[in-house]
């Protein structure tokens, strides 16, 4: 049987049996069947290539199938592949948690190792309000988070997630009910301060009752990719200061380099009382995410009644997963990822740009390697990859917007390749349907 009939098959299969993110059983959603993914291009069973625009959602940062990583995965393998984290201990865990410590904003000496990023804000949140039950605030038992946020598909992380705008809208009146502060704007220099004022007028008015902020450093990713300035988020943190809440900054899409600097907070000169991390940390290599937090969060824990942080999960802190994360972050300090993540940004710039004056497209944004274009209306996702997969890319738009998050080692030809077919794709559908105001 060829590789392209027994692709078929389990294609079949899967469209009978299997959950995709986001979709439904049986919902006819195509899928295309992958036999190979190396460098930058993913390979199809029918023999085709296609450029990876995705990172597969932010994490292959150094692209597939990288030596580095494999031998990281092989060696540990060969020593142990799990072993549980309940009283016991392992060099993986011991050297990632150095290195994570050395290289994130200052003040964090604390790792929590979590299965992914979902269960990372968990965490985080766990945390925060353990602490303050612990500092004898047990009243401070809400959270502030911002709309078009987006941190994960868990429960107590889809309650910080927008209700309105997001993809939870469905649990309302089930999940625990936070405050939302009004989502900041977008842009460099806006010519007011309106987003911090609202959050500053509603962090007063509910501080007594807030154990912490959550926000998305710099980019609101799931939400909406929006971009915003450092001085917002600078602001936030005064603010949390000032009042005594905690400041929780969600990098699990934004670390590792993605906005130009290790982590998003760096360029506003911030640093969290708990910082959680994820996607790239193991360069895609395994599911792996990293809570890091002040000494004071542990302090307030322990005050509290049991005096321990409740949770555990059984594959915490996989010794293959630390070891290819530590791996992955190394090989990340030993490339010169600053200057290609210059580069993509200014070619995604300079080529995405022109799409702007296209019809039905609202606005272009750039960030790192980020480049976003939002049309005026929503469009069917699934369509247009199925197109994007017949220009030889795969990039998979969503609501109104249409973005790429390259790895970071790809080159200008293939770079050029995904802005291209982004602006023909946005050209094609400005020809099938008349154009709409904004």
């Amino acid at each position: 049987m060829s590789l392209r009939s027994a692709a078929r098959d389990w294609v079949d299969f899967d469209r009978k049996h299997l959950w995709h993110p986001y979709s439904a059983v049986g919902a006819n959603q195509t899928v295309q069947p992958l036999v190979s993914a190396d460098g930058v291009e993913l390979g199809l069973a029918d023999g085709r290539t296609l450029v990876d625009g995705m990172s597969s959602w932010w994490c292959a940062i150094h692209g597939y199938n990288v030596p580095e990583l494999n031998e990281a995965l092989r060696m540990q393998v060969d020593r142990f592949a799990h072993v549980m984290f309940g009283g016991l201990t392992h060099e993986p865990a011991v050297r990632l948690a150095e290195l994570l410590l050395r290289i994130a904003p200052p003040g964090l000496e604390h790792v929590f190792f979590a299965d992914s990023g979902s269960v990372s804000v968990e965490v985080a949140l766990k945390m925060a309000l353990q602490a303050q039950i612990g500092w004898g605030a047990p009243q401070k038992n809400r959270v502030v988070s911002f709309r078009y946020g987006y941190h994960g598909d868990t429960f107590g992380a889809m309650s910080v997630c927008d209700p309105e705008n997001g993809m939870h809208w469905l649990f309302r009146g089930v999940l625990p009910e936070q405050y939302f502060a009004e989502a900041p704007l977008l842009g460099d220099e806006p010519e007011t301060d309106e987003d911090i004022r609202a959050f500053e007028a509603l962090l007063s008015r509910e501080h007594e009752t807030t154990a912490a902020v959550i926000l998305e450093p710099l980019v609101q990713g799931a939400g909406g990719m929006r971009m915003y300035r450092p001085g917002f988020l600078r602001a936030v943190a005064d603010l949390c200061r000032a009042h005594g809440v905690l400041l929780v900054l969600d990098e699990i899409a934004t670390g590792f380099g993605r906005t130009g600097t290790m982590f998003a907070a760096e360029q506003a000169g911030v640093a969290p009382d708990i910082l959680c991390v994820g996607k790239a940390l193991t360069g895609g290599h395994a599911t792996l995410a990293a809570v890091l937090a002040r000494p004071e969060i542990n302090e307030g824990i322990r005050r509290s009644e049991p005096g321990v942080l409740m949770h555990g999960p059984t594959f915490m802190a996989n010794p293959l997963a630390c070891a290819v994360a530590r791996a992955s972050t190394e090989l990340l300090l030993a490339t010169p990822w600053q200057e290609r993540v210059r580069r993509i940004e200014a070619q995604l710039a300079a080529e995405l740009e022109p799409c702007r004056a296209l019809p039905r497209v609202r606005d272009v944004r750039v960030k790192g390697a980020i480049g976003v274009v939002q049309l005026t209306d929503r469009i069917d996702g699934e369509d247009l990859s199925t197109k994007f997969v017949e220009l030889g890319v795969w990039v998979r738009p969503f609501r109104d917007l249409i973005y790429v998050m390259p790895p970071y080692i790809i080159e200008a030809e293939p770079l050029s390749k995904l802005t291209n077919a982004i602006r023909t794709v946005i050209q094609e559908r400005a020809n099938l349907a008349p154009s709409e105001n904004p």
